[in-house]
């Protein structure tokens, strides 16, 4: 009996808005001139929330960076969740903005077996 793995999709959703205090989302969106900086929005979430999320650096026009939460990291590879990130999120934000983002992610996995 051998075993036929299919590959493995995941549907990904993201819901963007203004941030606000507290700033518990999945993702924040830090704009190149925000009011504060990636590190300091790391420092925000950390004190309600500590080692729960990841700054990640961007080479981007707009965006400076992106932290995000480590059980995202975990279930889509780093590349591209930033990916998915930057191509929805440079859409709305510009460089003086924070935006947080919801990021649902919901993995579709199918087998098939020889009988």
């Amino acid at each position: 009996m051998s075993i036929k793995e299919e590959p493995k999709k995941a549907e990904i959703q993201m819901h963007l808005s203004e941030f606000e205090m507290p700033p518990m989302q999945d993702v924040l969106i830090v704009g190149r001139n925000a009011p504060i900086g990636p590190e300091a929005a790391k420092r925000m979430v950390d004190v309600l929330s500590p080692d729960q999320y990841k700054v990640i650096k961007i080479d981007h026009p707009v965006i400076e960076a992106i932290v995000v939460r480590n059980a995202l990291i975990n279930m889509i590879p780093e590349e591209r969740l930033t990916e998915f990130i930057l191509e929805e999120g440079e859409r709305i934000v510009d460089a003086s903005m924070i935006i947080k983002a919801h990021v649902g992610i919901t993995v579709h996995v199918s087998k098939s077996i020889d009988l």
